[in-house]
């Protein structure tokens, strides 16, 4: 028999991604593979909204708890690691079903990385001292296009991009991976989205329960191991803001309405880069709608096998 096909589901925070993707999993004997960056980070639970040890043991899954804070994690070990996810659940005649909100983690997998170099030690280091301003107006004058799509707020990002132009002397623009290779091969991304309102509902009731569960108690004990030396997890929309109110800058009531201000523009980044990036197959969601109902309008003609 032919191996089960993988279900590829995003979207933006908190569009409910992660109960849809518990349900389809139990609907088509699956295994979830988390297409997070911060999933990825030991400890990192709250912030990143990690599903629960209640929810893992209800369905298994992969590619989180992988990392200890004093490590890196990019998209190319993304791709290496979650295609071996997928090759053993596949072997165990499961589906795999990946799941989550970065988007250039799916852009590797199903489109790679296109003919970018690997990172240079020196230059990286060097474009880590520089100014985050210098860069984004280096990168403005070098790859107007890349600019108009990037995170600039982002400072991984911008480096990156930077260090590619440096390298090969061309836009970073000219150099990412074309997602046609993955559309030829039969894989169909499938993203969800909410109407605005709705979307800037939950993400503020999500940030409101992060905090009453314990997000500052716990960006407290990351901290003793090493959170802040690592760029990638202080990226995390969450933990920069609680360290800046640990610090004294905000109070914590600024500090949560700043939380919810910055994952509600986040939200609108990644539904910027699924409908620039991507071709994905469009699945728009009401308050009304449960996890079960959604997971079969996911699976209308989706053939697993």
């Amino acid at each position: 028999m032919p191996p089960r096909k993988p279900i590829y589901l995003a979207g933006p925070t908190a569009v409910g991604k992660s109960a849809i993707a518990l349900t389809l999993a139990e609907r088509t004997d699956g295994e979830i593979v988390s297409a997070d960056s911060m999933q990825v980070y030991r400890g990192l639970d709250i912030g990143s909204a990690k599903p629960t040890p209640a929810e893992q043991a209800r369905v298994r899954h992969h590619l989180i708890d992988i990392c200890d804070l004093n490590e890196t994690f990019d998209a190319a070990q993304f791709t290496v690691r979650a295609k071996a996810a997928i090759d053993d659940i596949q072997s165990r005649d499961r589906t795999p079903i990946i799941c989550g909100g970065t988007g250039l983690y799916f852009q590797a997998l199903l489109a790679g990385l296109g003919d970018a170099p690997t990172s240079n030690p020196e230059l990286r280091a060097k474009l880590e001292a520089t100014p985050l301003e210098e860069l984004r107006a280096e990168l403005e004058r070098a790859d107007p296009v890349c600019f108009g799509r990037i995170d600039l707020q982002n400072p991984r990002r911008v480096i990156r991009a930077i260090e590619v132009i440096r390298l090969t002397g061309r836009p970073f623009s000219d150099q990412r991976a074309d997602w046609s290779s993955a559309a030829a091969d039969g894989n169909v991304l499938v993203v969800l989205r909410r109407d605005s309102e709705d979307l800037r509902n939950r993400i503020n009731e999500r940030v409101d329960r992060m905090f009453s569960v314990g997000l500052v108690d716990e960006t407290k004990q990351l901290l003793k191991i090493g959170l802040a030396e690592n760029q990638n997890a202080m990226q995390a929309i969450g933990y920069r803001q609680v360290v800046e109110h640990l610090e004294g800058q905000h109070s914590l009531a600024e500090t949560i309405e700043w939380v919810k201000s910055r994952t509600r523009k986040f939200a609108r980044r990644q539904m910027t880069w699924f409908r620039n990036q991507a071709s994905p197959r469009w699945i728009d969601l009401e308050p009304e709608d449960d996890a079960t109902n959604v997971a079969i309008r996911v699976l209308v003609g989706f053939d697993t096998k």
